[in-house]
């Protein structure tokens, strides 16, 4: 007799509950052409003939949400699936169709008694097993919050496509929660999917420890498009290279263009014409369902290339997952990069997902302007700036405008009309990003170019004391209180405390040979270091 072994995993947060109305689910897919399914099914279900069904059938209740909860789950768990071949869908006609080892139906119930308190649950791998066992999301102990059931769905959903938790360790490798909860705040504030991520806006897939050892690393991306799930990535939609670049064409003075960031090798190049000198303006945007690019997959990087495909300028503020150029461009030819990158808490790993960009050209009628180029350098703890202006018109005012997150630009200083550059000693540590305002004689203002230039240095920071790994130690020399995270070049954390002053020795065990980072930080900023192990 041959005995199979099915492994459940639970997802165990409880609420109290109270129960909205029903609805009649609205029919929506994400990619109907994919074959593979994830049918998120919020209108009832009897169980019967399954994997679950040791004592008979049982009958799940509908979801008790409306229609506008729906969509916005759907939404969240749509993006979280976006880099892969895969449909999530609310229609049962889109699941019955699709082949029996390439389906999941995720059944979100007020019906959980059968069960117990937990957030979900679902047997692992199971997407492939043919015997359509659901997997469940429990909406009433989740009170009902759309976060926290869609968080679940892509969490249970994960399972059944082979995944583990991702689970959390100290820097001795003791497990402290089967449920990594992520690190920091705000918009970036990051938590893998398969951990918890109820309490952070950008939750991603990851590659870390699961629940069976700090030493047992678990890559979310190459499980989910393993050959036996049949899933793999989506086609990408627009190339990587200069030549084959996507032409972006105005109508109106305005382009949208929209795309998909499906592996984190994925680069989207953008081709765009500007027929005369005027103010350029990008707005770069991932996929959300609200403010603060809640439900975003992807932290936007774009940089900006003239006609020779040469980098003028790259756009990604540190505290922001979208991006905004704002700039003046000569007649010409220009290119832009999409790709996504990490964060001070999130690794570029699986920084995926959809993406808008939406740019507007303001020409002129009356044009004046030849040049306008703006150029800096850091010069110690100075801050040089220069600039050209070729104009037909006589300047009147300059204003040198700065911002530290690549959005909101606050006037730095006003400089004489016939200035051409400009010094000061910033206290910022942050990358700051510079243009100027400069106005004429007829009533035209033209902006330059924006420019980055790193912010002050902080010469008391900690140092490696030597950058080779020995006997799975590093030492190090700080100067007070830091944080820090030993990283390989996958972006996974290895080890990560805190650092007190003078010398400290921190333990990394287990280190393949090989490269890594240390990252140090503060409230403030961050740098990193190399370091190599023999």
């Amino acid at each position: 007799m041959k005995i199979q072994i099915r492994l459940l995993c639970i997802t165990a947060l409880l609420w109290l509950c109270s129960t909205a109305g029903y609805a009649q689910v609205p029919k929506l897919n994400s990619y109907p052409s994919a074959s593979a399914v994830i049918f998120l099914d919020f209108d009832g279900h009897i169980v019967n003939g399954t994997s679950w069904n040791y004592n008979g059938p049982f009958v799940c209740g509908a979801s008790g949400l409306t229609n506008d909860q729906i969509i916005e789950i759907f939404n969240r768990v749509a993006e979280d699936y976006r880099p892969f071949n895969i449909n999530i869908t609310t229609d049962s006609t889109k699941f019955q169709s699709a082949p029996f080892n390439r389906r999941m139906r995720i059944v979100l119930t007020v019906s959980s008694s059968w069960y117990g308190s937990a957030g979900g649950v679902a047997y692992i791998g199971s997407f492939t097993w043919g015997d359509d066992s659901p997997g469940f999301v429990f909406t009433a102990l989740l009170n009902n919050n759309t976060k926290y059931i869609a968080e679940a769905a892509a969490h249970e959903a994960g399972h059944t496509l082979g995944l583990y938790h991702q689970a959390a360790y100290d820097a001795n490798c003791n497990k402290t929660s089967d449920y990594f909860s992520g690190i920091g705040s705000g918009e970036i504030g990051w938590a893998p999917i398969m951990g918890v991520g109820y309490y952070r806006n950008f939750t991603l897939w990851n590659n870390g420890p699961n629940s069976y050892g700090c030493s047992s690393y678990q890559n979310d991306l190459e499980i989910i498009t393993a050959t036996a799930n049949g899933v793999g990535y989506r086609t990408d939609d627009h190339s990587s290279s200069f030549g084959a670049a996507t032409l972006a064409t105005f109508t109106n003075n305005q382009f949208v263009v929209n795309g998909v960031v499906e592996k984190n090798t994925d680069q989207d190049m953008i081709r765009f014409n500007v027929p005369e000198t005027g103010r350029f303006l990008l707005e770069a945007i991932p996929y959300n369902v609200g403010t603060g690019n809640s439900g975003s997959d992807l932290d936007m990087q774009v940089t900006l290339y003239n006609s020779a495909q040469s980098p003028l300028n790259v756009y990604n503020p540190g505290a922001l997952l979208s991006s905004v150029v704002d700039t003046t461009l000569n007649a010409g030819t220009y290119y832009l990069k999409v790709e996504g990158k990490g964060n001070l808490y999130a690794p570029a790993y699986a920084s995926l997902g959809s993406y808008s960009l939406q740019g507007s050209y303001g020409s002129t009628v009356v044009l004046p302007l030849h040049k306008l180029e703006l150029k800096g350098t850091q010069n110690g703890d100075l801050h040089q700036l220069n600039w050209v202006i070729e104009a037909d018109e006589t300047v009147t005012k300059q204003t040198i405008e700065a911002s530290t997150d690549g959005r909101t630009f606050k006037p730095l200083t006003e400089v004489n009309a016939d200035s051409r550059s400009y010094y000061y000693n910033p206290q910022s540590p942050n990358t700051i990003q510079y243009r100027v305002l400069v106005e004429f004689d007829n009533g035209k203002n033209y902006y330059s170019n924006i420019i980055s230039i790193k912010g002050k240095a902080n010469t008391a920071k900690p140092k490696l004391m030597g950058n080779t790994v020995q006997s799975n130690t590093i030492k190090v020399n700080s100067p007070g209180n830091f944080e820090y995270a030993v990283i390989d070049f996958n972006g996974r954390i290895i080890s990560k405390g805190q650092l007190a002053a003078g010398v400290n020795t921190v333990q990394v065990n287990n280190l393949l040979s090989g490269m890594y980072i240390i990252r140090f930080a503060d409230n403030n900023q961050q740098w990193t270091e190399k370091m190599i192990k023999p």
